[in-house]
C-alpha cells in the first residue's frame, strides 16, 4: 500500500511541477540524494525540513519551483500531524516528487557530492564543539584562578596606559624643573602621582605644563575626597598648594557641554580673585572651560554682559556675586560646588552675611569646600550650620612654615627708615614685600624708599581697581623689586620670587603675622622675615611667639645666604 501511494505522489508531483523541471532539476537531484541517505522521519520534522529547504532555495531565482517546495513542506507537516500517511513514507520528500520521476541509478556523482557536503558540515560542527570546549575550559580556569587572571589583565592595562602616557607626556611643553631646595611642608607626601586620581587627560596636560610634578600633602589629602562629593574643612600652611587642591577637583567635575555656572570660588580680595582665576585658566586650558572673574570695583555692566555668555566657573568676592545673583543675572541653580578660599577671612563680620545669603541660592545637594591656614572660633558656628559632617583635613602640626627664618630688630620709630636702608644693602633680595599698618604710612614709606634710590611700588585698598590690578600684574612679572602694602596683600597672594618679608610695622595679632610672613617661602622654598620692633611692640612680640609656638630670634650682624636664597 505504501508503494502505491508513493507512485501516486510521483504522478501528482509531476503534474503540479511539470513546467519547472529544468529550473529545479539540480535541486531535485540533491533532494533525491538526501532521501536516499536520510531515512524517513515523522511528518512534523519533515515538514520543517521542507520549509527549511524553501527558505534556502525558494528565492526568486527558482520561481514557482521554490513556492511548490515550500508548499510541499507545509503539506508534509500537516500529514505528520494527521498521524502518518505520506509524512512517514520512506521517500516522502515532496520536493523530489515535484520534479517528476527520474531514473535514480544515473546520478551517483551527485550522491558523492552531497556526501562531501554533509562531511564538511559535520567537520564544521566538530570544530564548533571543539571551540566551545576550549572556551568552557578557559572560563573554568578563570573561575578557578580569578586572582591570577585579574593580575594578568591589570598588568596588560598598565602596560598600555604606560605606553600611551609616554606618548602624550613627551609632547607637552613643560617648563624648566624647579631645582631650588624644598622643605618638608611640600615634600612629605605619600608618593602619589596626579594620574592616580584618574583625572581627564586634558586636565593632566594643563597640570604638568603649569609646572606641577606631583601632589603636595594638602593636594594628596583633598583631591580624592573632593572628587567623591564630600564636604571638606581643610587647614594647611600658607604656600603649600591649597589653590590647586581645590581647583583641580573643581575643573575635573565641570561638564564643558553644560552651559551653566557649575562651580563658584569665593575669595576675600580682588587680587586673590585675579590670581585664582588665572590658575584655573592655566590648569584647564585644554578643557574648553570658561572662567569668569567678578569683583567689586569693576564695571557691573561688563559683568552682566559677560554672564550672558557661557560661564562654567565663577571666581569673585561675595558682595559682587551676591549682587548679580539677586538681580537674576547670575543663576546658581546648577552650581554643585562652592569653594571658600581663605575661609576664616570670608567669615569675618564684613563678609559672613553675604556668604550665608549666597548659599541659599545653591541647590540642596551642593558641595562645600573650606580652605584656610587659620580657623578662629567663628568658623565653628558656621561649620555646624552648613557642614554637618565634613571631612576634616589638618596639616598644621606647626603654624609657621619650616623654610622661613624669623628675626627681629629693636629700633626707635625714627630709626626705621635707616634700618630698612641697611637691610636693603646687606640682604640678597630677589623681591620683597614690606608691610605697614595704615594706608598713609604705605604711601609715605614708598616715597622714602624711592628717594633712597630703590625701585618701589605700593598698593592699598583705597586705590582705584585698575591701578591696583596694574601694580599687582607688574610686580608679579618682576617689573619692580620692592612692594609696600597693607594687609590687603596678606591673603593668598602667591609670588614665587619673593624671598624677603619685612614688617615695617609689627602686626597686632598672631593671625595677621602668620599670613604676612607666609608671603615668602612659597611652596616649600626658603624665605626670610624681619620684624622692626619698637618698645611698644615688645608685648605683642612675646604674645605672638607663644600663640604660634615659634621663636623669633634677634637679627645677627650677618645673615647667612643659605637660609633664604637657595
Amino acid at each position: 500500500m505504501g508503494r502505491e501511494r508513493e507512485g501516486q505522489g510521483r504522478q501528482q508531483g509531476g503534474q503540479e511541477a511539470g513546467g519547472h523541471r529544468r529550473v529545479g532539476e539540480h535541486q531535485g537531484r540533491r533532494d533525491r540524494n538526501r532521501v536516499q541517505e536520510v531515512p524517513g522521519v515523522p511528518g512534523e520534522e519533515e515538514g520543517g525540513a521542507g520549509g527549511e529547504a524553501e527558505e534556502q532555495h525558494g528565492d526568486g531565482a527558482e520561481g514557482g519551483g521554490g513556492e511548490a517546495r515550500g508548499g510541499g513542506g507545509a503539506a508534509r507537516g500537516r500529514g505528520g500531524e494527521g498521524g502518518g500517511g505520506r509524512g512517514q513514507a520512506p521517500g516522502g520528500n515532496h520536493n523530489y516528487y515535484g520534479r517528476g520521476p527520474q531514473p535514480q541509478p544515473q546520478h551517483h556523482h551527485y550522491q558523492a557530492h552531497q556526501q562531501q557536503q554533509y562531511a564538511q558540515r559535520s567537520n564544521t560542527q566538530q570544530q564548533q564543539q571543539h571551540q566551545q570546549q576550549q572556551w568552557l575550559r578557559r572560563n573554568q580556569a578563570s573561575a578557578a584562578e580569578p586572582g591570577e587572571a585579574a593580575a594578568r589583565t591589570a598588568a596588560q592595562l598598565d602596560a598600555v596606559v604606560d605606553s600611551s602616557s609616554e606618548d602624550w607626556k613627551s609632547q607637552l611643553n613643560l617648563p624648566a624643573p624647579d631645582t631650588r631646595y624644598k622643605t618638608e611642608d611640600v615634600t612629605a607626601t605619600k608618593g602619589n602621582e596626579f594620574e592616580d586620581y584618574f583625572l581627564k587627560r586634558e586636565l593632566l596636560m594643563g597640570i604638568y605644563e603649569k609646572g606641577f610634578e606631583r601632589p603636595s600633602p594638602i593636594q594628596e589629602e583633598s583631591i580624592p575626597i573632593a572628587l567623591t562629593g564630600s564636604d571638606i574643612l581643610a587647614r594647611a600652611k600658607n604656600g603649600t598648594g591649597k589653590t590647586a587642591a581645590f581647583c583641580i577637583p573643581a575643573l575635573e567635575k565641570i561638564d564643558p557641554e553644560k552651559n551653566a555656572i557649575q562651580v563658584v570660588i569665593l575669595v576675600p580680595t580682588r587680587e586673590l580673585a585675579l590670581q585664582t582665576s588665572q590658575v584655573c585658566k592655566e590648569l584647564g586650558k585644554y578643557l574648553n572651560i570658561q572662567v569668569m572673574v567678578s569683583t567689586g570695583g569693576t564695571s557691573l555692566k561688563d559683568d552682566i554682559m559677560r554672564l550672558y555668555q557661557p560661564v562654567h566657573l565663577l571666581v569673585g568676592t561675595p558682595g559682587r556675586i551676591l549682587d548679580l545673583t539677586r538681580k537674576g543675572i547670575c543663576v546658581l541653580k546648577d552650581c554643585s560646588m562652592l569653594i571658600m578660599d581663605e575661609a576664616d577671612k570670608l567669615l569675618a563680620p564684613e563678609f559672613q552675611p553675604s556668604v550665608e545669603q549666597l548659599i541659599r541660592f545653591l541647590p540642596a545637594n551642593r558641595q562645600l569646600l573650606m580652605f584656610s591656614a587659620t580657623f578662629p572660633v567663628t568658623v565653628k558656628d558656621f561649620k555646624e550650620k552648613y557642614l554637618p559632617r565634613p571631612y576634616v583635613i589638618n596639616l598644621m602640626d606647626e603654624l609657621t612654615l619650616k623654610g622661613i627664618t624669623q628675626h627681629y630688630a629693636f629700633v626707635e620709630e625714627r630709626q626705621k627708615v635707616h634700618c630698612l636702608n641697611t637691610l636693603f644693602s646687606k640682604l640678597q633680595i630677589n623681591q620683597s614685600i614690606i608691610f605697614c599698618n595704615s594706608v598713609n604710612r604705605v604711601e609715605l614709606l614708598a616715597k622714602k624708599i624711592t628717594e633712597l634710590g630703590y625701585s618701589c611700588f605700593y598698593i592699598h585698598a583705597k586705590m582705584l581697581q585698575d591701578h591696583r590690578n596694574r601694580v599687582f600684574h607688574d610686580f608679579r612679572n618682576g617689573a619692580c623689586r620692592n612692594l609696600v602694602c597693607t594687609d590687603l596683600f596678606t591673603r593668598g597672594i602667591d609670588i614665587q620670587a619673593v624671598n624677603v618679608v619685612i614688617n615695617f610695622d609689627f602686626p597686632k595679632t598672631s593671625e595677621t603675622y602668620l599670613h604676612r610672613v607666609g608671603r615668602s617661602g612659597r611652596f616649600g622654598h626658603l624665605g626670610l622675615a624681619v620684624n622692626l620692633i619698637t618698645y611698644e611692640d615688645r608685648f605683642n612680640l612675646y604674645r605672638i611667639e607663644q600663640e604660634l609656638g615659634t621663636e623669633i630670634k634677634p637679627i645677627p650682624s650677618q645673615i647667612d645666604l643659605a637660609v633664604y636664597c637657595q
